[in-house]
Formats: C-alpha cells, sequence, structure tokens
C-alpha cells in the first residue's frame, strides 16, 4: 500500500476502534437480536417545535448559499450576546468562530495551539476523542490523573505535578464527560492559577454547561474570568441542550485575536456552518426552549433510578452524576475490567454499555452507561447489569462448592 501522512498514522486506533462494543451491538441488533443501547449520547426527547420550524423557514428563504467564512453574523451575534450575559463583560462577533459542531471546534482548536514538540494536559478520565485530537495535532498526551476515589475532581495538585517544559494546553471538559462532576467556581479558577502561572492556554469544552442537575451548582468557566479570558477557547454547541445532535451547530469562543488567527485555518476545513442550520441556532440562543429544563430532569430521574437499582448488586458501585446524560459504574468488584464487563454484558444479557477503556486509564475500571432511554427500558437494562455481576460474583463460591 502507498504510504499515508503521519497524522492518518497516528490516529489509528484512535477512532471508531474505541466505539467497537457499541458497533458490536448495533451489528447484533440488526441481525435480528433485541439490543438495550446505552452506549452514546443519543437524546430521546424530540426537539422543541419553534426550532424546528426556524429551521425549514430558512430552507423555504433560500439559506443554502455559501456560509461568512467566520460563520453567520447573526450566530455570532448572538453567541456573542450570551457570553456577554454570562461574563459580564464585553464579548463582541469578533470572539466567535462558528463550525459544524463541537468536535470541529475542538479539532481547529487543538490544532492551532499544540503540535508536534507539544504536550496538551488532559484531565483522566477524558471523553473519547481527545485522545484522537491531540494525537491528531502531533502533540503529546500528558494525563493528569482524576481518582475514583476523589470523586474524579481535578485539583490544582495534580494538575501542576503534571505539567513540564513542553506543556501549552490545558484541555478542560465541565461538566465532565464521562463522569459528570461538576467543578465549582473555586475549583476553577485554582485550575485557572496553576495554568497561568505556567503561562498555558485553556481549551474549555462546555457543551453540558446547560445539563447541570442542581440549580445551586452554578456553573463556572475561566472564560468569564477576566484575568483569565485572553488565554481561554470555549468551544461548545447546541447538540446536548437542545437536542438536536445532527445538526452539528458548534462554536469557537476566545479571544478576537485567537479567533483572527485561527480563521484561516476553519476556512482550509469549513468555510464556517450551513446557513439554514445557523438560523435555527440563533433562533435556539435567543429564545431558550423548555428542553434544557426537561432534559436535566429526565437524565436525572433516571440516574437515581439506575443508581438505586444497581446498589445491591454485588461487585457494582455506581456514581451518581452532577450534570450530564451519562452514569459510571465501577465494576472492580467482579473481576474484570470495563472492557472485560461490557464485552460479557452484551453477549450475556443483550445490553450494550461503553467500557470505561475508551476514556483513560483512571476509568479503566468502570463502564458507562447511557441515561438517554425511556425509563422503563433503563431500569430493566439494570436489571440485567445487576443480574451479570451477580453472576460474575457467584463464579468462585460456585467453582469452590463444586471442588
Amino acid at each position: 500500500m502507498l504510504p499515508f501522512s503521519d497524522t492518518v498514522n497516528r490516529l489509528q486506533g484512535l477512532g471508531a476502534e474505541k466505539w467497537a462494543v457499541h458497533f458490536r451491538a448495533r451489528a447484533l441488533a440488526a441481525a435480528g437480536r433485541e439490543i438495550i443501547e446505552l452506549t452514546i449520547g443519543e437524546p430521546d426527547r424530540a426537539p422543541d417545535p419553534s426550532i424546528l420550524g426556524a429551521l425549514t423557514d430558512a430552507l423555504a428563504a433560500g439559506r443554502i448559499r455559501y456560509s461568512d467564512g467566520r460563520g453567520e453574523p447573526a450566530l455570532r451575534d448572538a453567541l456573542a450576546e450570551k457570553y456577554t450575559a454570562r461574563s459580564g463583560r464585553v464579548v463582541a462577533r469578533d470572539n466567535i468562530l462558528a463550525v459544524p459542531g463541537t468536535q470541529a471546534a475542538l479539532f481547529s482548536t487543538i490544532a492551532a495551539l499544540a503540535g508536534p514538540g507539544t504536550e496538551v494536559a488532559l484531565p483522566d478520565p477524558y471523553y473519547a476523542t481527545y485522545e484522537g485530537v491531540i494525537a491528531a495535532s502531533g502533540a503529546s498526551l500528558r494525563p493528569v490523573p482524576m481518582l475514583a476515589e476523589d470523586g474524579f475532581r481535578l485539583t490544582p495538585a495534580a494538575l501542576e505535578a503534571a505539567i513540564t517544559p513542553a506543556t501549552r494546553v490545558l484541555l478542560l471538559n465541565n461538566p465532565h464527560n464521562p463522569t459528570g462532576t461538576v467543578l465549582t467556581a473555586a475549583e476553577v479558577a485554582a485550575v485557572a492559577e496553576v495554568c497561568a502561572r505556567y503561562d498555558l492556554w485553556i481549551v474549555s469544552d462546555e457543551v453540558y454547561e446547560a445539563l447541570i442537575f442542581d440549580a445551586e451548582s452554578a456553573f463556572a468557566s475561566p472564560f468569564d474570568m477576566a484575568e483569565h479570558a485572553e488565554r481561554t477557547v470555549v468551544v461548545s454547541s447546541i447538540s446536548k441542550s437542545e437536542a438536536v445532535p445532527g445538526f452539528r451547530s458548534g462554536w469557537i469562543a476566545g479571544p478576537a485575536a485567537f479567533c483572527t488567527r485561527v480563521q484561516p485555518l476553519v476556512e482550509m476545513m469549513f468555510f464556517g456552518n450551513q446557513p439554514f442550520i445557523a438560523d435555527a441556532t440563533t433562533h435556539a440562543l435567543r429564545q431558550p426552549s423548555p428542553t434544557a429544563a426537561a432534559l436535566r430532569g429526565d437524565y436525572l430521574r433516571r440516574a437515581t433510578l439506575a443508581a438505586d437499582i444497581l446498589a445491591a448488586a454485588p461487585g457494582l458501585k455506581a456514581m451518581l452524576p452532577q450534570a450530564g446524560m451519562f452514569l459510571m459504574l465501577d465494576v472492580r468488584g467482579t473481576g474484570l475490567d470495563g472492557l472485560g464487563f461490557a464485552e460479557t454484558l452484551l453477549d450475556a444479557q443483550s445490553v450494550a454499555v461503553m467500557p470505561g477503556n475508551a476514556f483513560g486509564a483512571q476509568a479503566a475500571g468502570f463502564v458507562r452507561l447511557s441515561l438517554t432511554v425511556p425509563d422503563d427500558r433503563l431500569a430493566e437494562a439494570c436489571r440485567r447489569v445487576a443480574a451479570h455481576g451477580d453472576s460474575l460474583n457467584s463464579r468462585p463460591l460456585a467453582a469452590a462448592a463444586s471442588a
């Protein structure tokens, strides 16, 4: 075979391979087997009709021409209004780039800030695609351990211990996927102070901002802190909050000089985003729907339901999330790691979950359950998960009894 680029070679094994259990479950379902799928974050609630109306109105109005390279001006203005209101300082159109989804925003931003010979500090556990995004840039991943016994919280001490002279960026995810942890304003400020001390950029993935369960747990971002705003780049979208992941409508918010410098890179890949989707996103930002509140209620109720069912299961321990659409389950007590548990669970109980191994070394003893299925189906899945845990823990006893 003819040679490929270093970028493509670095990405081998870091793409769809992380979702191997998910794709195997889909194949089994296509072959006729009934599978309860708890692998990916696909909202099961329909988006607000007004957003879909804005989309079809834009299509009918002919909004299918080429976009502005930075994204549609009205969308960038709406985003500037959002961040101005949130931060209490002026954020302008020049602080925004609109792109097709958070993944595109993340790829562009890391490519702009890191490269060969540099490192990206990454709290571990981490979202499955982060490893590939960093590898694509040519940079090295510098893990920052977040320990299960500490609730998977990022600490300034752990970050400082991980930083080397080659570290250029902290990739921060708050609220966190896969764990659902939410950092307080004091925790975010302390982490940002470490970044300032070592002159690091902060890339802040905030896609779950609107899905914090407890109203008392206010969302905090280094972008909203005046002393850290010039080193912070936000990536986000409406995929999760408005239940429209297929829109692929995301954005970058950061210093104006950063956006100007990165614009050519974004233009080489995307040249803005689709005008009709931009119009629907503008509508969603300026006329917030009840969707996010409904989703928060769904996911909190389901997380509690799942944890209650799994509480009595031997060898299993559920960790209640503070935000998002997932629940982490500690399976180390079964004697298997996350991958082994997920694979045998699919075979034995026809339930598909994500192995924690896809999310870094610190999550290897866990599986991630999606909360995006109806309550009754989630309850049945959790009963099957509990039964699988019971069967795994009964094996030594059975072996001893037959000896």
